[in-house]
C-alpha cells in the first residue's frame, strides 16, 4: 500500500496501519456484523410446508396432536422461526406470529433492523474489541511483510526479468497469508462467536448470561472448552481469502495510483483520490472469494464437542454440503454487505494510511 519506491521505516508503516485500521474497523463494523449474520442464517421451510408435512405424517390427526403438541410453539427445528405459533390444536392451516417477533426481509436493510429492534443498536458493534486488539499487529504485519517480501523480490525479480506488477501481487499475496496465520484467523474466531450471540444489549438479564463477553474471555474459553487449536478453526479459507484479497487489493491500488500520478505529473495523491482508488480496488477481491469465507464463517461459528463429528469438517467438504442444503448461491450469502463493508473499509484504510504516512514524513519522523 506504499507504492513509492522510497524505503520507509517499518514504525512507519506500523503506525500509520494501525491508525487506519482503527478508523476503518470503528466505523465499517456494523457492516461486517451483518454480514456475519447474513452467512449464518440457512434456508428453511416456510411454514406452509412444515404444516403440510406435519398434516400429512399424522394417521389420527387429533388424537396425535393432543399428545405431541402440548407445547403450542413450534421448535426451530422444525424449521420455523422462534415465536410462531398454531392456533389450536386441530387448525393446522392457520398461523400466526408472536406478537415481539420481528419481520424484515433477508436482505442487509432488513438484517441490520431485525438486530437493532431484538438486540439494540450497539448489537451491531459484537466483536469490535476483537477487531480492534487484533487491528494494530494485524495492519502491522500486513504493510510490514509486504514492503520486505517485495524488497526481497525485487533483485532477482529484476535479474529475470520479472514485471513490477506480479512482484507486487505475489507481495500482497504473501502479506495476506501471513496475516491470516499470525492474526486473522484467531482474532475472527473470537469476533464471530461474540457477533452470532443473539442476546439483546438493551436487556441487563441477557447481558449477564451471554457467554462470551469480551475478547480475551473468549479466547480463554474457547481454548478451554475445545482446545487451542480452536482458534485456528478455518484458518485454510481464511489464508485463501487474505492472500486473494491482499494481492489483488495491492496490485489494483499500486497500478491504479501510478497511473493516476503519471497522467498528473505528480508524485503523490489527493486524498480523496486515495478514498476513491483504495475503493474500487477494494472491492474486486470479494466478488471472487465470497464462498471461502462463507465456508470459513461456518467453520468459526461452530463449537466442537468431544465424541461428536462436526457438521463441517474441512473447505471441500463444507462447500460441498452448503451447496447441497442451500443451494450454490448460499455460497455468496453476505455479499453485498461485505462488499459494502469492504470497499468502504478499504477505501477508508488507504486514505488514512497515506495521510498518516505523509504526515509523518513531513514531520521527519523514521527518516531512514
Amino acid at each position: 500500500m506504499a507504492p513509492d519506491d522510497k524505503k520507509k521505516h517499518p514504525l512507519q508503516h506500523l503506525l500509520a496501519g494501525g491508525a487506519a485500521g482503527l478508523v476503518e474497523s470503528s466505523v465499517c463494523h456494523p457492516l461486517d456484523t451483518i454480514k456475519t449474520r447474513m452467512q449464518l442464517r440457512r434456508q428453511s421451510a416456510t411454514v406452509e410446508k412444515v404444516v403440510v408435512k406435519m398434516r400429512d405424517s399424522m394417521m389420527e390427526p387429533a388424537l396425535r396432536l393432543q399428545h405431541s403438541l402440548q407445547d403450542p410453539v413450534l421448535r426451530t427445528a422444525g424449521g420455523l422461526e422462534p415465536g410462531i405459533r398454531l392456533s389450536g390444536p386441530t387448525k393446522l392451516a392457520h398461523v400466526t406470529m408472536h406478537p415481539h417477533t420481528v419481520q424484515a426481509p433477508l436482505g442487509p436493510i432488513g438484517t441490520a433492523r431485525r438486530i437493532v429492534e431484538r438486540e439494540g443498536f450497539f448489537a451491531l458493534y459484537k466483536g469490535l474489541t476483537a477487531v480492534w486488539t487484533g487491528i494494530i499487529p494485524k495492519m502491522a504485519i500486513r504493510f510490514v511483510s509486504f514492503e520486505q517480501y517485495r524488497e526481497w523480490m525485487g533483485p532477482p525479480a529484476k535479474q529475470y526479468g520479472v514485471s513490477s506488477g506480479m512482484v507486487t501481487f505475489t507481495a500482497g499475496l504473501a502479506s495476506g497469508l501471513t496475516e491470516a496465520i499470525l492474526v486473522v484467523t484467531p482474532a475472527e474466531v473470537c469476533k464471530i462467536r461474540m457477533q452470532s450471540q443473539f442476546h439483546s444489549m438493551m436487556d441487563p438479564s441477557q447481558l449477564q448470561k451471554r457467554k462470551y463477553t469480551n475478547v480475551m474471555q473468549t479466547a480463554f474459553l474457547i481454548v478451554k472448552e475445545e482446545g487451542l487449536g480452536a482458534l485456528y478453526k478455518g484458518v485454510i479459507p481464511t489464508m485463501l481469502r487474505q492472500g486473494c484479497n491482499q494481492a489483488v487489493n495491492f496490485t489494483a491500488y499500486n497500478y491504479i495510483k501510478k497511473e493516476v500520478m503519471a497522467r498528473q505529473g505528480t508524485d503523490s495523491l489527493d486524498s480523496w483520490q486515495s478514498l476513491l482508488i483504495g475503493g474500487l480496488s477494494g472491492g474486486m477481491g470479494p466478488l471472487a472469494n465470497n464462498p471461502l469465507d462463507v465456508v470459513k464463517t461456518r467453520l468459526q461459528k461452530q463449537v466442537i464437542t468431544p465424541g461428536k463429528t462436526p457438521k463441517y469438517t474441512g473447505l471441500g467438504q463444507a462447500c460441498l454440503k452448503i451447496g447441497r442444503e442451500e443451494g450454490v448461491l448460499a455460497l455468496w450469502k453476505g455479499i453485498t454487505p461485505r462488499l459494502l463493508r469492504i470497499m468502504p473499509g478499504q477505501a477508508i484504510t488507504f486514505m488514512t494510511y497515506e495521510a498518516v504516512s505523509a504526515q509523518m514524513t513531513k514531520l521527519g519522523w523514521f527518516n531512514v
